[in-house]
């Protein structure tokens, strides 16, 4: 009953946003963050490289289902290694579920053992607004060209149990091995799953 409800509350706060993140086949929008090392990264420095973009709150159920299972970290690993830019950003505002100061996202960084090219520091909402990411995890994928190839959830069973993973189908690591050997995207658009993005 308490993950149906979890599940509810994430879809319900989806359906709250009205406006549409940056659709498929458009320019992936520029930012500029501050690492959790105090190193800033511009999205356009990786043109030329494939990019993918995870929404990240360390205290969402839905996150610690990913990275409690492993499943997020082999995703990172598997794709850094073959010259992919994976960039965490948190956007949780302070006061809020998720915020954290740059020594606590290292220490996250340390005990989860991720291994995304970036966890970046959003307080401010601008790089979550203006991809418009409303859970997390709300994953995108961009090609060396600067252009969105995938927008929504990490895979198909939106729910917060880790059990659900082998059998699920993982949305971003099709999109990445798909476009990456040269084709179309099969499943380039899905409904993100997840806790709301908080905000201020």
């Amino acid at each position: 009953m308490k993950t149906f409800l979890l599940a509810l509350i994430s879809l319900t706060a989806t359906t709250l946003i009205a406006a549409d993140s940056p659709p498929v086949g458009a320019a992936a929008p520029d930012f500029s963050l501050p690492d959790a090392g105090g190193k800033t990264h511009r999205l356009s420095e990786y043109k030329g490289k494939y990019v993918v973009l995870e929404w990240f709150n360390p205290e969402c159920p839905f996150v610690k289902k990913h990275y409690g299972s492993g499943n997020m970290q082999k995703l990172q690993g598997e794709y850094t290694g073959k010259g992919v830019v994976w960039l965490s950003i948190d956007s949780s505002a302070p006061g809020f579920e998720g915020n954290m100061t740059p020594e606590q996202a290292q220490k996250v960084m340390k005990d989860w053992n991720t291994k995304q090219t970036a966890l970046l520091l959003d307080p401010e909402g601008k790089a979550g607004r203006a991809y418009n990411a409303r859970n997390t995890p709300h994953m995108f994928v961009i090609n060396p060209e600067g252009k969105i190839v995938y927008e929504g959830a990490i895979d198909s069973k939106a729910t917060p149990n880790p059990a659900d993973i082998p059998s699920s189908t993982n949305y971003v690591k099709a999109a990445l091995d798909e476009s990456m050997s040269g084709k179309s995207v099969a499943n380039s658009n899905t409904r993100p799953y997840g806790c709301s993005v908080k905000y201020k």
